[in-house]
């Protein structure tokens, strides 16, 4: 009973943090997006290409941290 308490903890916390953090990346993703205005701001196709790429390695990477696998140690 008490593991199943910590469980729920644990996951009731994740959905908190992660609901939250979620929020703040697309916030930013959406305050980023007001940087498209040409008549405020010079850029070329350059610029925008590496910040995509930046963003879209971090979520790769981001991403792939969910689907880790941790392998056990060999034991007999």
């Amino acid at each position: 009973m008490i593991q199943e308490t910590k469980k729920e903890d644990r996951a009731a916390r994740f959905k908190r943090v992660a609901q939250r953090r979620t929020e703040n990346v697309l916030n930013s993703l959406r305050i980023l997006g007001n940087c498209a205005n040409k008549s405020t701001y010079q850029y070329t196709e350059e610029d925008v290409a590496k910040i995509f790429r930046a963003i879209e390695k971090q979520l790769y990477l981001t991403k792939s941290e969910f689907k880790i696998v941790r392998r056990k140690k060999f034991t007999l």
